[in-house]
């Protein structure tokens, strides 16, 4: 429980990495400010020791001063990018997170000046002291705001560089396993032994099967570099597809869809609904007296598969990597993700569908 509450708060504020901005901008400007009164005569020091001395307390006291001031600047520069985008509404934001640093620069002076004036009274009277030490905390601040804007501007930068480049990593080797799964020896042999009997049996029929069996591989081959296809699309493949194992399995594997017409144009990953049928007739009995019955329609903007369950007693245990890949693949291009339940001796999957207005730059 600590790690985690560790975690999510250095994900919040990375403070090691705040910590190393602060300090060199505390040295920095401590080496600067020491440097120009001993050289301009202002405050000239005696000795190397009387210099690293100051440099080092000032440094350590403009570095708590930095980190006082930087923590409600990161609150308000968070607030700001759930509230208002950079790239929409630019003086909008401007306006707002102006006004919030002179909140925070204005409350802050006030109340270090009336708790040091508290101590030891001020000379030059009270009135006088809040207005300069506001303006003075006001420029800091903006000042600090603005370093801080261009830090977490590097900062998600670097960090959406790093996601883009592992979410690419990651789908190649998805579309490597999606590619892989497909071509795989057990489908060729299985389709290629129907073939076989079929050309001797009913050539019409045999030349039908080839046209699907190329119609599924010139799908799979066209679309696996693709992030979404649409509904309509994948359908028309799960038609070749289903074709091929209605050949198989005859009158045992029963399919139906019912879709309105509106959804067709609706967008999801290639070869999922294929990953889904896939499964439900490798894990299930399909045969004459214990028929597979595979139902797709939808329900509330999701594309619901329904099977009743039958499991083989011999089926080798799942791996769930197909559903894992599936999960990946959805991942990267919309926030919602496929379930996969039981209900009632029914295995039920749930696929998102995307609208058509899917931003096009992920595209690769």
């Amino acid at each position: 429980m600590k790690e985690f509450f560790l975690h999510q708060l250095n994900e919040f504020f990375p403070f090691r990495k705040l910590f190393k901005l602060l300090l060199s901008l505390s040295f920095g400007i401590q080496f600067v400010i020491i440097s120009y009164n001993h050289l301009s005569g202002y405050h000239p020091l005696d000795s190397l020791l009387a210099f690293l001395s100051h440099l080092l307390i000032g440094s350590v006291v403009n570095l708590l001063a930095a980190f006082i001031i930087s923590i409600p600047d990161l609150l308000i520069i968070r607030y700001m990018d759930g509230l208002f985008q950079w790239k929409n509404r630019l003086l909008t934001r401007i306006g707002v997170q102006l006004s919030l640093t002179l909140v925070v620069a204005v409350s802050g002076s006030t109340l270090i000046t009336l708790f040091v004036n508290w101590i030891s009274a001020y000379p030059e009277g009270l009135p006088s002291v809040l207005v300069t030490n506001a303006l003075i905390f006001s420029v800091i601040n903006i000042l600090m705001m603005v370093v801080l804007e261009a830090w977490h501007f590097f900062i998600e930068s670097d960090k959406a560089k790093l996601k883009s480049e592992t979410l690419e990593r990651e789908l190649s080797q998805v579309r490597f396993e999606v590619l892989k799964n497909q071509i795989n020896p057990h489908f060729m042999f299985n389709s290629l032994n129907v073939l076989s009997g079929l050309i001797e049996k009913d050539v019409a029929k045999a030349q039908l099967f080839i046209d699907e069996f190329a119609h599924i591989y010139r799908y799979v081959l066209e679309t696996i570099e693709k992030p979404v296809v649409t509904l309509n699309e994948e359908l028309d493949f799960i038609r070749s597809y289903i074709f091929l194992q209605q050949i198989r399995y005859g009158e045992s594997l029963l399919f139906k869809v019912n879709l309105p017409a509106d959804l067709l144009a609706m967008l999801l990953p290639p070869l999922s609904l294929q990953l889904v049928l896939e499964n439900a007739i490798k894990h299930n009995i399909v045969n004459p007296s214990q028929p597979l019955c595979i139902d797709i329609f939808h329900d509330n903007g999701w594309l619901v598969v329904k099977n009743n369950m039958q499991r083989k007693i011999s089926s080798n245990v799942s791996t769930g990597l197909g559903q894992k890949n599936l999960v990946k693949r959805y991942a990267m291009i919309c926030d919602d993700i496929p379930q996969f339940m039981v209900e009632s001796n029914y295995y039920i999957v749930r696929l998102p569908l995307i609208t058509t207005d899917y931003d096009e730059h992920i595209n690769r």
